[in-house]
């Protein structure tokens, strides 16, 4: 089973005036989308997983007149959203374009700090090229790298921010987890520039999100 990695990045419009309205509010994260469907009607449901101020979200989602339904949910520092958004010609595009040639997302889809989305797609990877041209307007998808799928270890990584992945990543090139352990959480900050009581709450946060869905 072959996969591609690509990033989608649309202009300043965005991908759907919701998912924008979202993303220009400045006490509001998107950090996850676990999942995108296309219903018949070229309606939209989502779930996303986002940081921030549940009030202001559900304000945002209250007033849009594109929200059709939304459930909220929020355990420690993640909120859970349903939206249930009206068809809008850019996404509608998009995911049209994903369903014609057959491809499968591998979620959650995760959002990079400068609003795009990584997206991993599984199936023929040579309909990737043919797929480009049906792309909407105002929206660009930058291939990063194909190869035979793991799911796994891509699932569970992509669940991490991109902050998370960094300080893991460097974590682990620098020997935290070696037995014995070969830096501390201070020697991690002085490499990222940050403190080592930062490093430490990030990997006591990245260690419980992984290993709770590992540990059966």
């Amino acid at each position: 089973m072959r996969y591609a990695k690509c990033i989608v990045i649309p202009d300043d419009e965005g991908l759907h005036p919701v998912d924008q309205q979202i993303a220009d509010h400045p006490d509001i994260a998107r950090e996850l989308l676990h999942n995108v469907n296309l219903l018949a009607d070229d309606t939209i449901v989502t779930l996303y997983q986002l940081s921030g101020d549940a009030a202001a979200l559900e304000s945002i989602l209250t007033d849009s007149k594109m929200v059709r339904m939304y459930h909220l949910s929020k355990a420690d520092d993640a909120i859970h959203a349903y939206i249930h958004v009206g068809a809008h010609d850019r996404l509608v595009g998009l995911l049209s374009m994903f369903r014609e040639f057959e491809f499968i997302f591998d979620t959650p889809l995760e959002y990079t700090r400068r609003g795009g989305l990584r997206v991993t797609m599984i199936g023929d990877v040579g309909s990737f090229q043919q797929a480009i041209p049906d792309v909407p307007d105002g929206i660009r998808i930058k291939l990063l790298k194909t190869g035979t799928y793991e799911p796994n270890t891509d699932r569970l990584f992509s669940q991490l921010t991109d902050r998370q992945q960094e300080i893991l990543e460097t974590a682990v090139d620098m020997g935290y987890y070696n037995v014995p352990r070969e830096v501390t959480h201070a020697d991690i900050g002085d490499e990222l520039g940050c403190t080592g009581g930062t490093v430490g709450g990030h990997l006591r946060k990245i260690e419980a999100k992984l290993l709770s869905q590992i540990v059966p």
